[in-house]
C-alpha cells in the first residue's frame, strides 16, 4: 500500500503546518494528530471510527489510530473541533497535487484522458451547510420569500471527470466567503475565477477542457480560461442572461451536513479533508493491488467500507497491508488483542 502510505505522509506533513491555539508545550496531543484523526473519519467513511478506536486504546492499550493514521493518542470530537478551527483550508493544497502525481506514476491519470488526451476539470458550486440559527463570518446569507434569513457556506468545486468512467479526483475547492474590501457577496463565478488564477497555471499540463453549467457562459469567465491555457465547455441558456444576478440568487444547491461549523474555518477545513478522503479512495482504486482485491470481495462499495470499519473494530492490525489482506482473503485475521 505504498501510494496510500505516502500520501498518509504528504497529509500530515500539511497538518503539521496547521496553527496551534494551544499555549507552551505541554499539550497532550499534536497538532498533526488532530488533524490525522478528523480525516480518519472522512477516510473509513464511518463517523464512528475514532469511537471503536478509544475503546479499543482503552481496552488494550492500542488501536488502528496508531497503526494505520499514525496517532499517539485519539483527541475527543470536540477537542478536535476546537483545535481545527483556525486552520485555513488551502494548508491541505499540497496534498491535492501529490494525488495526481500518485495516479500518474500508477497509471491512472490516463484513464482521464479525453477528445485528443484532454483532461475535463468540471467547475460547479455546492451547499455544506445551511442554518437559520448558526453563523460566522464566514458565512453567506440569503433571504426566504417568508423573511427568513438563513445563513450557509458553499463552494465551487473542481473535479477531474471523464464519460465512461465509474471514478472522479476532487481538486483543490474555493469557497465562496465573503471577500475583504468588497462590498458584493460573494458567488459561484467569482469563487471560478479565483480558482483558475490560483490553480489554472499547474493544471495546464493536463491541457484541460473546463466543463460548467450556464453561470459560467460570460466573457469574463470565458478570458479567464484562455488566460491560463485551457478551453470550456459551457452549458449557455440564452435566456437566462439578462438576469444572471437573480438566477444566482435563487439557485438551490444540494446541502450536505457539516460535521461541525466552528467560528473561523473548521466547516471548511472538513470538506477540505473529506475531500482528499475521496481523492485518496480514487488513487488505490487504480493504484493499490491489494486494495483492488479486497473491494473485489465485496458486492459494493459501501459494503467495502462496511467491513473495514466492522473488523477494525474489533482486530487490530499492524498495516494497512496486513488489513487489505485480511479483507481480500489472503490470510487469515490476526489473534484477537
Amino acid at each position: 500500500m505504498n501510494c496510500l502510505e505516502s500520501l498518509l505522509g504528504s497529509l500530515r506533513r500539511c497538518c503539521e503546518t496547521f496553527p496551534d491555539p494551544r499555549r507552551g508545550s505541554n499539550a497532550t496531543y499534536k497538532i498533526a494528530d488532530i488533524g490525522m484523526a478528523a480525516f480518519s473519519v472522512f477516510f473509513m467513511q464511518s463517523p464512528s471510527f475514532m469511537a471503536h478506536q478509544r475503546r479499543l486504546q482503552d481496552g488494550h492499550g492500542r488501536s488502528n489510530c496508531t497503526s494505520l493514521f499514525g496517532l499517539k493518542k485519539i483527541p475527543g470530537d470536540n477537542h478536535i473541533r476546537a483545535m481545527l478551527d483556525p486552520a485555513a483550508p488551502a494548508l491541505l493544497h499540497p496534498v491535492f497535487a501529490d494525488v495526481l502525481t500518485q495516479l500518474d506514476c500508477s497509471g491512472g491519470l490516463q484513464a482521464f484522458r479525453r477528445l485528443g488526451d484532454h483532461a475535463l476539470i468540471a467547475l460547479d458550486g455546492t451547499e455544506y451547510f445551511c442554518s437559520s440559527k448558526i453563523a460566522c463570518p464566514q458565512c453567506s446569507t440569503r433571504r426566504r420569500s417568508n423573511g427568513r434569513v438563513e445563513c450557509y457556506h458553499s463552494m465551487l468545486s473542481a473535479t477531474l471527470v471523464a464519460p465512461d468512467h465509474n471514478h472522479v479526483v476532487p481538486l483543490e475547492p474555493e469557497f465562496i466567503v465573503p471577500q475583504d474590501g468588497s462590498d458584493k457577496q460573494d458567488c459561484e463565478s467569482r469563487a471560478a475565477r479565483r480558482w483558475l488564477a490560483a490553480h489554472g497555471p499547474q493544471y495546464a499540463r493536463l491541457k484541460p477542457v473546463y466543463l460548467g453549467d450556464d453561470l459560467f457562459a460570460n466573457q469574463p469567465m470565458c478570458e479567464a480560461v484562455s488566460a491560463v491555457g485551457g478551453h470550456y465547455l459551457f452549458t449557455c441558456k440564452p435566456a437566462s442572461h439578462p438576469l444572471i444576478q437573480e438566477y444566482i440568487t435563487g439557485v438551490e444547491l444540494p446541502s450536505h451536513n457539516s460535521f461541525g461549523h466552528g467560528k473561523q474555518n473548521l466547516a471548511a477545513l472538513l470538506v477540505t479533508l473529506n475531500l482528499l478522503a475521496f481523492a485518496f479512495h480514487t488513487v488505490c482504486d487504480h493504484g493499490e493491488a491489494l486494495w483492488r482485491l479486497a473491494r473485489s470481495k465485496a458486492s459494493s462499495r459501501a459494503q467495502f467500507f462496511s467491513n473495514m470499519v466492522a473488523i477494525t473494530s474489533y482486530l487490530i492490525f499492524s498495516s494497512w497491508d496486513e488489513l487489505m489482506q485480511t479483507l481480500a482473503f489472503a490470510r487469515p485475521p490476526p489473534q484477537p488483542p
